[in-house]
């Protein structure tokens, strides 16, 4: 079952257009990554399927229907920000409390627990938190929920190093004993890819790769060796980037359609096969330039 299709949609703020007739379906009970550079509008195709605000165009449906002013989306789902507003006179014991009431899945021992683990003061208020302890207490709110669909954006904004461990094996830990849609957010893929099963990756508004985690990992390989060796075997192929590695060598990230007969010859060839890390190749695929930030000091060295 899908919960969540998009079709050619596309969303403009004035001039400026974020998603490009953008289509894309998630299944039912998958946790997805979410994944792109700053702009790439990862943000406001998370608000259309939330529903908090309208596509310019194409179809958005999310449980087959339209998510905006929908209340069954809305009690059915959770979008968790660092922007995320809560009711200032409450304290968050208090909010935690109305959030039980709201949810029907909400799992009170869960929510406490990550609150005591977490030394949470039941009488402190939400403004008054830490940028960090407001993820922290946002991310409670998110898996404590349990809703049907989970979506957290950014969500480790302002976390230490520990805490984001321990979110991320929290959510792990929660998705295997109470499958549900989860989207996660981030510009780090390295940071997330253990807990994800597949990931979307969008570059300009649009779905630049959608595939498991699994198959991103061999999606690349990389090549190294002498220029005139490898030169041979990526001609007509997808180079995702390049930089020299010594002198005469150099290192091509390449997409992979080799045969196993193939990367066999390149090493009689004196090239070294090596995987592509997943964050990597989103990395590649998103940069416009294949030589990356050295791009900028070669031009600079030829005038």
């Amino acid at each position: 079952m899908s919960v969540i299709e998009c079709r050619e949609l596309t969303k403009k703020y004035g001039r400026q257009q974020v998603l490009d007739q953008l289509s894309l379906t998630i299944k039912e009970n998958k946790m997805t990554g979410l994944v792109g550079r700053n702009g790439a509008g990862k943000t406001t195709l998370l608000k259309l399927i939330s529903g908090f605000i309208h596509p310019t165009s194409g179809v958005v449906k999310v449980f087959s229907e339209n998510p905006f002013n929908s209340l069954r989306v809305s009690a059915n789902s959770i979008f968790i920000d660092d922007q995320l507003s809560l009711p200032p006179a409450l304290t968050l014991k208090e909010i935690l409390e109305e959030a039980g009431r709201f949810y029907d899945n909400w799992d009170e021992e869960l929510a406490d627990g990550l609150f005591d683990y977490f030394s949470f003061n039941p009488n402190a208020y939400h403004g008054n938190l830490s940028k960090g302890m407001k993820s922290t207490f946002n991310m409670i709110l998110g898996l404590a929920s349990r809703c049907a669909l989970t979506i957290f954006d950014e969500p480790t904004t302002g976390m230490d190093a520990a805490v984001r461990k321990d979110f991320y094996r929290a959510l792990l830990k929660d998705y295997i004993a109470h499958p549900r849609t989860i989207i996660v957010s981030s510009h780090h893929l390295s940071e997330i890819e253990d807990v994800l099963e597949d990931v979307l990756l969008i570059n300009d508004g649009k779905v630049r790769l959608h595939l498991s985690v699994s198959d991103l990992k061999e999606w690349a390989v990389g090549l190294t060796g002498k220029m005139s060796a490898v030169a041979k075997w990526i001609e007509n192929k997808e180079v995702l980037h390049e930089q020299e590695s010594g002198p005469g060598r150099i290192f091509s990230a390449v997409k992979n359609e080799f045969s196993e007969e193939e990367i066999q010859q390149m090493k009689l060839d004196g090239i070294s096969v090596s995987p592509v890390p997943a964050s990597d190749v989103c990395v590649y695929l998103t940069r416009r330039h294949k030589g990356g930030i050295d791009d900028v000091f070669n031009r600079n060295e030829s005038v």
